[in-house]
């Protein structure tokens, strides 16, 4: 698909409904001659919306006005240019703990968490969180994620967690102003909900921060993976990294995971982990699949807003 075309399907996909502003921008730079050329000057990871929208923001550009941020953008391309290479897409959104609860709160306790783009590490504290799924409210903790869940019963309890890690290319730090600024760049505008959230969740972690390691999702899982305390469940889970690793690295990453002893927790779209005979998503949204072990189980929107059981 050419730049302009993932513009406008991310605006019509991803945006609609969900974020009025960045879906009239991302409408806006999809017709943009201009920045698409600059666009196109990027490597091709590089030139996503979400990234572009949050370096804007982080150096203080608007986003409100497409014509205001088409300026700004190409009146400081050199500083846009240099973010946007160096940085990453590392949304870090704690409210995707609602939706692997459920997964988490039914295997064997306790647990070893262990997750593969993990960005700060705010997912690997599943057990510290409350949640709301409907009326029903589990937990006693900060923030409290809300989840509209379409069928089982929610969970009753929250896991046990005895060891958690995460592995990341770029690992940021919760108790880095500069690290945390950036998540907050990657927050969508009128999500006021999901800076307070990143704000609670950031405390929470960097309370007992978790173990972080700079590395390779192939070559570096195993050695980490192994050091998962003896008499705990490992559980290897990911959710929105792997559209970002090249697809014959993805595959090899699948291939190992699957090998890996413990449990395998899957949330990505369903062009990036492909699985036969899927029902068809609620509506015409992006949803995620929610998957354990390769068998997939539900459908969920990216933030953890919903899900849909159909396994």
């Amino acid at each position: 698909m050419s730049i302009a075309g993932d513009y406008a399907n991310f605006a019509a996909r991803e945006l609609r409904g969900v974020s009025p502003v960045y879906e009239r921008l991302a409408f806006a730079v999809s017709a943009d001659d201009e920045l698409l050329d600059l666009l196109g000057t990027l490597p091709p990871a590089k030139r996503q919306p979400n990234l572009l929208f949050g370096v804007v923001r982080l150096l203080g550009g608007p986003v409100e006005d497409p014509a205001a941020f088409h300026d700004f953008t190409v009146t400081h391309w050199s500083a846009v240019d240099a973010e946007l290479r160096v940085r990453a897409t590392q949304t870090n959104e704690a409210g995707r703990c609602a939706v692997l609860l459920p997964l988490l709160a039914a295997l064997p306790q306790p647990l070893a968490l262990l997750e593969v783009g993990a960005s700060a590490g705010l997912c690997l504290y599943p057990d510290r969180y409350a949640y709301r799924y409907g009326d029903r409210r589990l937990g006693a903790g900060e923030p409290v994620l809300e989840c509209a869940a379409d069928g089982p019963v929610p969970p009753t309890r929250l896991p046990e967690v005895v060891w958690r890690a995460g592995l990341d290319s770029n690992p940021l730090d919760v108790t880095d102003p500069a690290d945390v600024a950036w998540l907050d760049a990657l927050i969508w505008p009128e999500h006021a909900h999901r800076r307070e959230r990143l704000r609670a969740a950031a405390a929470v972690a960097a309370a007992e921060p978790p173990l972080l390691v700079r590395g390779d999702l192939v070559e570096d899982l195993p050695a980490l993976a192994a050091q998962a305390p003896a008499g705990a469940t490992l559980v290897v889970f990911h959710t929105s990294v792997l559209y970002q690793v090249p697809r014959r690295r993805r595959d090899a990453f699948v291939d190992l995971v699957r090998g890996l002893p413990g449990h395998w927790i899957s949330n990505e779209a369903p062009d990036v982990l492909p699985y036969g005979g899927l029902p068809d998503p609620p509506d015409a949204g992006l949803h995620n699949v929610l998957a354990l072990d390769g068998t997939p189980l539900a459908w969920s929107r990216g933030h953890g807003q919903s899900m849909l059981w159909f396994g």
